[in-house]
């Protein structure tokens, strides 16, 4: 999984969760020549690489007992994890959008990794139970739409997607999409509690603690619900019940395309060219999961711009690892934090090889990025939950 070995990390990853599929454990070498697997041989394996056109290396058991060693070396910033057990995927997602709408759904196709597109209705149906890993779609959990109401307030795509999100919030008992939201958000919350992972991206990041935050408070304009806002609703925010952030301001006005001043895509003074963040590097050893979730082949991945772009550190809890950074502007990029028994990782931006995506851009071709550092990150998120749980060093 190296810059120069792989020719496509993105169906590398599939190759791997298609071999746990089969039953078969593998280990995932990390920071070992770009954190790279090792697989069981068969000849089906190999076919499928070769299918796949994933670069890959049949070696010896006595070369796999070398690596194995060098790797196990207190001298060396190395550690091997297995692999053990495919995990089931859902993505929250309406069910009418696109699979090129989102990166994660992207990336899950183009390397071949099986998902279920779920929403409000399964989620409130306790369907979560029943997978290991959720992704967020880019979702608007504050019942606002998303926030596109002062440019599309008038397309079809709005006004029809406004109407479907009222009627689907009443069939499950609701009298507004905002209190479907913080009810979907609190079993989301709940799923991660009891064990489950979650990774969410863009505007699902913010607008997903900013629900919690404002639970029993009603901070959406007429336009959105059809009543004014809770008077003073910024100085009643809970912020005990959030994820990753704290100590937010709202942004009050229904006709700016931004949640609060978590994000700072409005605040960014890098040039496109220069526009890049650092991943950080763990002790493979002792802290497994930031460097898991962090494993690629390059330190320096390139900025991408959304929604919600980028977390400003003021607002991040200090419990929260801050993994993806751009310190000269002051942003996190890519977070994790553990809540209760479970875990979630949030990455900003909206398409990791698409820099500025707007509504109604192509998709993106990801068979052109194969080797894409960005899109590595979601899927070290995905393998995540497969690997075998180790006591914790004391």
């Amino acid at each position: 999984m190296g810059a120069e070995l792989q020719k496509n990390h993105l169906k590398a990853y599939g190759i791997t969760y298609w071999t746990l599929e089969l039953g078969f454990k593998a280990q995932w070498l990390l920071n070992y020549e770009g954190g790279s697997f090792l697989l069981e041989f068969t000849p089906e394996i190999e076919n499928e690489c070769k299918i796949r056109g994933v670069s890959y290396e049949v070696i010896s058991d006595l070369k796999a007992e070398l690596i194995l060693e060098e790797i196990a070396s207190p001298s060396k910033n190395m550690e091997s994890v297995i692999l053990e057990k495919a995990p089931r995927i859902a993505v929250y997602s309406p069910k009418d959008k696109k699979p090129w709408d989102d990166a994660v759904t992207m990336v899950l196709t183009n390397a071949e990794i099986p998902f279920d597109v779920i929403y409000d209705e399964e989620v409130l149906a306790n369907k979560l139970i029943n997978y290991q890993w959720l992704h967020l779609h880019h979702e608007d959990f504050t019942g606002q739409y998303g926030k596109f109401y002062a440019s599309y307030k008038s397309a079809t795509w709005y006004v029809e997607g406004k109407q479907r999100s009222e009627e689907l919030a009443k069939s499950l008992g609701f009298e507004k999409v905002s209190e479907a939201k913080l009810a979907v958000s609190k079993k989301i919350r709940d799923y991660v509690v009891g064990g489950g992972f979650m990774f969410a991206m863009c505007s699902a990041t913010d607008s997903f603690d900013i629900a919690l935050a404002a639970d029993g408070i009603d901070i959406c304009e007429s336009m959105f619900d059809g009543d004014p806002s809770e008077k003073n609703y910024s100085s009643k925010l809970d912020y005990s019940k959030t994820m990753a952030f704290t100590g937010f301001d709202l942004e009050r006005s229904p006709v700016v395309y931004e949640f609060s001043n978590i994000d700072m895509t409005g605040d960014r003074k890098i040039k496109r060219t220069a526009d890049y963040f650092s991943l950080m590097n763990y002790s493979a050893k002792w802290d497994p999961i930031p460097t898991m979730l962090c494993q690629n082949h390059t330190s320096l991945v390139k900025g991408f711009m959304g929604q919600t772009t980028s977390f400003n550190r003021n607002y991040i809890k200090s419990t929260i690892l801050i993994m993806g950074e751009n310190k000269m502007n002051g942003e996190a990029r890519y977070i994790h934090g553990t809540k209760g028994k479970g875990m979630f990782t949030f990455y900003g931006g909206h398409d990791p090889e698409d820099y500025t995506h707007r509504v109604g851009d192509p998709k993106t071709e990801l068979d052109l990025h194969p080797n894409s550092p960005g899109y590595r990150l979601i899927l070290n998120n995905v393998l995540f939950p497969a690997a075998k749980k180790k006591k914790q060093k004391t």
